[in-house]
């Protein structure tokens, strides 16, 4: 059982990282910095290190908390009863549209906003990110495999392979969204989503 003690040290780690996501999701690892984030945390500059030592352990402390919800969130949206497993990954394609948008994403977007910027800065926080998108790819070939046992979909090639191609074509959607300020490129990736697990419109 932990301590009170315990429990405000994990309470105040977690603040810290809940701001961070929403501030880094916001304008970008470099673009933030660690007086910005412990000033909205209401946390003193000197006990930051006390919790996680470096901004790079931070940016991995941000990561490794935003894929456990991520994963989370897609375990549910995979599982949802009372339908199949193409209508189940099409609600994941929605979902992934209202949170990756070029609007605020209050920390929904995080593995968009920072896999460009961090993976040639941070060692530790690409090997983060290549663990984590690396969850989400394996669940999405689970369901497209589970998909085409039950008939609701089908495709050309292997599970593995449509799951990788479709995160890339979605990761790539949600730059081209932000630099294009419009949800055109998210269009184009529903329609080449419907072609690749042979779905109606």
């Amino acid at each position: 059982m932990a301590t009170a003690n315990t429990s405000e040290t994990i309470d105040v780690r977690e603040n810290i990282i809940a701001v961070g996501q929403r501030l880094i999701g916001a304008k970008g690892f470099s673009a933030v910095g660690l007086n910005e984030v412990l000033l909205e945390a209401g946390v003193p500059k000197g006990s930051f290190y006390h919790y996680f030592g470096s901004k790079d352990a931070f940016g991995v402390a941000l990561l490794e908390s935003y894929f456990e919800e991520y994963l989370g969130d897609i375990d549910r949206t995979l599982a949802e009863p009372g339908l199949n497993m193409a209508q189940r990954l099409t609600n994941y394609w929605r979902i992934w549209q209202e949170t990756q948008s070029f609007y605020d994403c209050q920390g929904k977007c995080l593995a968009v906003k920072l896999g460009a910027e961090v993976a040639d800065m941070s060692e530790a926080m690409r090997g983060t990110l290549n663990r984590g998108t690396a969850g989400i790819v394996s669940r999405l070939a689970q369901a497209i495999e589970a998909g085409v046992a039950e008939g609701s979909l089908s495709i050309d090639g292997n599970p593995k392979d449509v799951a990788q191609s479709l995160y890339q074509l979605w990761l790539g959607a949600s730059i081209m969204v932000k630099i294009v300020r419009n949800l055109q490129p998210f269009e184009v990736a529903v329609m080449t989503t419907q072609q690749m697990l042979h779905l109606g419109p």
